[in-house]
C-alpha cells in the first residue's frame, strides 16, 4: 500500500520569522525549545531497502550546510532514519536503538513523536531491517510538505517549490529496480530536483547504505558514507561520488588480491577501476605496477611514463615498492622503469 500525505502548515509567517532566529546546531533533546534553537533541514529525503541484498540507505538533498551531520543515520542490521525540517537528532539514535532490539519502525517512531513536545515541527521516516517503513509529517512543517510511503520506501519533503517532488522520487525509485540501491537511490534524488526540488535551492546532499546484519566490527558497519556539504548541484556531484565510490571498490579489490599473492586478480581489478576512471592518476598507477607484476613489463610502461609526467613523486614511490614486495620486477626492469 502506498500511503500520501500533504500538509498546510498554520502561521507560516510567525514560522519563518522563528526559521530566520534559530541557528544554532543544537537540538538533541527530545522536546522541543525555540529559545534553545534548533537545526533547520527543509530538505527531501528517501529512506529504502533492497528486498533482495537487504541493504538499507537514507539519502537526503536540501539547501542547508552539511545536511548529513544532522539528518541521516544508518546501523547495520537494525535501519535507516531521516530526521529533517526543524531536525531533533535524537531520533536518529533513539530510532535506531529501538529498531535494533526487534521494534518496528513504525512503532518506534510512533513511540518518539508521540514524547516530542515539537512533534508539529518535525518530518522523520524510519525504516527497520525487515522492510517496515514509517514516515510522520508534522501539521506546521512549510509548505509543500508531503510523504510517500511503499514497499521498502518512504519518501518525505518539506519546503518544496511544488508538490510533485516526493511523487517523482517515488515513480523513479520504482522504476529503478535492477539498479543496486545506491544507484536508486541517487536516481530518485535526481528526479525530486528535477520536479522542483527545495523552494530555496540546493547545497548539500548524503548518501548512507548499510547492510542487512549486525556487525561487530564498528568499521564495517557502513558500506557506503558519501557526503557533498557545499555544493551548487550536490546530486549530481554525489552521483559523481558514488561512481568514484564504486572504482574503489575495485582498487580495494586489487589491494586485497595483492596481499593474496594473487596478482591476476590484482590486475583485473586496477584495470576495471582504471576502465571506470581513465584519468585517475592513482588507478593507472596500480593497473601500471600489476601489470609489471603479471608478465605485462612492456605495457606497463607507457602508463608509468604518463603518471611521472603527470607528478614525479610517483616516481620516487616506485623506487621503493620492491622493498615492500609490491613491486616484483629485476634491478634492470626497476632501473628502465625508473628512467621513463
Amino acid at each position: 500500500m502506498i500511503k500520501k500525505t500533504f500538509t498546510n502548515p498554520r502561521g507560516l509567517s510567525a514560522l519563518l520569522l522563528l526559521a530566520a532566529m534559530l541557528i544554532h546546531p543544537a537540538a538533541a533533546c527530545a522536546q522541543y525549545h525555540p529559545e534553545a534553537g534548533a537545526s533547520l533541514a527543509h530538505t527531501f529525503s528517501i529512506v529504502a531497502r533492497d528486498s533482495i541484498t537487504g541493504e538499507m540507505a537514507v539519502g537526503v538533498q536540501s539547501h542547508w550546510f552539511s545536511v548529513g551531520t544532522l539528518v541521516s543515520w544508518g546501523k547495520s542490521g537494525a535501519g535507516v532514519v531521516a530526521t529533517q525540517s526543524f531536525v531533533n537528532p535524537s531520533y536518529g539514535p533513539l530510532g535506531l536503538e529501538r529498531m535494533a532490539s526487534g521494534e518496528g519502525a513504525d512503532r518506534a517512531l510512533e513511540a518518539l513523536v508521540r514524547a516530542d513536545e515539537g512533534r508539529d515541527y518535525r518530518q522523520v521516516a524510519f525504516l527497520d531491517a525487515q522492510g517496515g517503513v514509517a514516515s510522520y509529517t508534522g501539521s506546521k512543517c512549510v509548505a509543500v510538505a508531503s510523504f510517500e510511503t511503499g514497499a521498502n520506501y518512504a519518501i518525505q519533503a518539506n519546503m518544496m517549490l511544488n508538490d510533485r517532488v516526493v511523487p517523482a522520487m517515488a515513480e523513479a525509485f520504482r522504476t529503478h529496480a535492477g539498479l543496486p540501491l545506491a544507484e536508486r537511490v541517487v536516481e530518485a534524488m535526481e528526479a525530486g530536483q528535477e520536479a522542483g526540488g527545495d523552494i530555496r535551492g540546493r547545497q548539500s546532499a548524503v548518501l548512507l547504505v548499510v547492510g542487512p546484519d549486525p556487525v561487530n566490527e564498528p568499521w564495517l558497519d557502513k558500506r557506503i558514507d558519501l557526503r557533498v556539504d557545499d555544493d551548487r548541484d550536490p546530486v549530481q556531484e554525489l552521483g559523481r561520488l558514488l561512481r568514484l565510490h564504486r572504482a574503489y571498490e575495485q582498487m580495494n579489490a586489487g589491494d586485497l588480491a595483492v596481499e593474496r599473492g594473487d596478482m591476476k586478480a590484482a590486475m583485473d581489478a586496477y584495470t576495471e577501476a582504471g576502465r571506470m576512471f581513465p584519468a585517475n592518476l592513482e588507478m593507472k598507477y596500480w593497473r601500471a605496477v600489476a601489470m609489471a607484476n603479471n608478465g605485462q613489463f612492456m605495457l606497463s610502461l607507457p602508463l608509468f611514463k604518463q603518471v611521472f609526467y603527470r607528478d614525479e613523486n610517483w616516481r620516487e614511490l616506485t623506487r621503493r615498492l620492491p622493498a615492500s614486495g609490491l613491486l616484483q620486477v629485476s634491478p634492470e626492469e626497476l632501473s628502465q622503469i625508473l628512467g621513463l
